[in-house]
C-alpha cells in the first residue's frame, strides 16, 4: 500500500535553466542542486530535476504537475508570460476549477489550477 507520494521526477535537459525556472521563475525554494539531480520544495512535495532523463518534447503525453498561484491565477499568468513562459492554451473555466497550462524551461507540461469561486 502506497502511504503518500515522496518525489516527483522532472525530466531536464539543462540542469542550471531548470533550476533557475522553478526557482526563480515560478518562485520555489531550490533545497539542493548537482548536474544529475537538483531538489526544488513545491509547498512540502519535493520534485526533482533529473538530469539524465529525456524531456517530455521528445514524446508525446506523461504527467503534468499543478499549482496552485499565491495570488489570482489572471495576475500569475500575466506575470509568467511577462517573463517568457510559454503557455499551451488559454484559461480555461469548469465546474471544478480554472487551469491555465504551460510549459517549463524543459517542455514538460505543467498548469495552475485555482478551485471554482
Amino acid at each position: 500500500m502506497a502511504s503518500g507520494v515522496a518525489t516527483v521526477w522532472v525530466p531536464v535537459d539543462d540542469m542550471d535553466r531548470a533550476v533557475a525556472f522553478y526557482g526563480q521563475t515560478l518562485g520555489l525554494d531550490v533545497t539542493s542542486t548537482s548536474p544529475d539531480w537538483s531538489e526544488i520544495d513545491a509547498g512540502g512535495l519535493m520534485i526533482g530535476l533529473n538530469g539524465r532523463e529525456e524531456t517530455a518534447t521528445r514524446s508525446a503525453g506523461g504527467a503534468v504537475i499543478s499549482f496552485q498561484p499565491d495570488g489570482g491565477l489572471d495576475d500569475e499568468v500575466a506575470r509568467l508570460k511577462d517573463a517568457g513562459v510559454e503557455f499551451t492554451g488559454p484559461i480555461s473555466d469548469h465546474e471544478w476549477g480554472r487551469i491555465a497550462p504551460f510549459k517549463d524551461s524543459e517542455g514538460n507540461d505543467l498548469q495552475f489550477y485555482a478551485p471554482p469561486a
